[in-house]
């Protein structure tokens, strides 16, 4: 289930940043060293756009955990949710803004993009803690090579293989992203990303949560 959400959020941090002025949705790090950056070159729109970014990804973070907590109980995938319904608001938001075009998309609707995918880093949780963080790749490389390490020591290749399947899905939706750009952008890009996670969030709740559920 790991690998499908990761290839989800590498697709749709893909589809955005390739149909925006280069916005990142899927991870704090680049954004918040652009908003420091935006600071010392002369460009407060930088500085700006990095740091609402970072809070609508902060605040999806919060939404998603206090859903999780109070309403998802039995629903362990319930943060897809959001991002679904975040995706479809932003393409809503984007046809409003500039028609159904294939013009960039919006900074609005980026923004309640990047709220959805904060959601969806909240899928899985342990200790009331994010046990697998789907779009922050930089974590996931770093345990990858940690893993890399410890097999080279004796260990087996299960101490990197889930993490290279994990990164290596990111890369595979960002793929997935970049061939549906070719085929489409603007709003209509921002539709099909939506219609994809719609499928996504139908196949956690019908199949993967109801069968946990009816294992436990």
């Amino acid at each position: 289930m790991s690998w499908i959400l990761a290839w989800l959020a590498g697709l749709v941090g893909a589809v955005t940043f390739t149909h925006s002025a280069g916005y990142f949705v899927t991870t704090a790090t680049g954004n918040t060293q652009r908003a420091v950056a935006g600071l010392f070159i002369d460009d407060p729109w930088l500085s700006i756009s990095a740091t609402l970014l970072v809070s609508c990804f902060l605040g999806g973070v919060i939404f998603g955990s206090v859903c999780r907590r109070r309403i998802w109980r039995g629903h362990p995938h319930g943060p897809t949710v959001i991002t679904t319904v975040c995706l479809f608001l932003a393409t809503i938001g984007d046809v409003l803004l500039q028609g159904w075009s294939t013009a960039p998309v919006a900074f609005i609707p980026i923004l309640v993009v990047a709220f959805g995918i904060g959601a969806l880093n909240t899928t899985f949780v342990k200790n009331g803690e994010v046990s697998i963080a789907l779009s922050y790749v930089t974590g996931t490389v770093v345990k990858l090579g940690q893993g890399i390490e410890r097999h080279l020591s004796g260990g087996s290749v299960a101490d990197w293989l889930g993490h290279f399947l994990l990164f290596a899905s990111f890369v595979g939706g960002g793929l997935t992203g970049g061939c549906i750009c070719s085929l489409v952008s603007g709003s209509q890009l921002l539709a099909a990303a939506a219609v994809v996670c719609a499928f996504t969030t139908a196949y956690t709740y019908f199949f993967t949560d109801r069968r946990a559920v009816a294992q436990q």
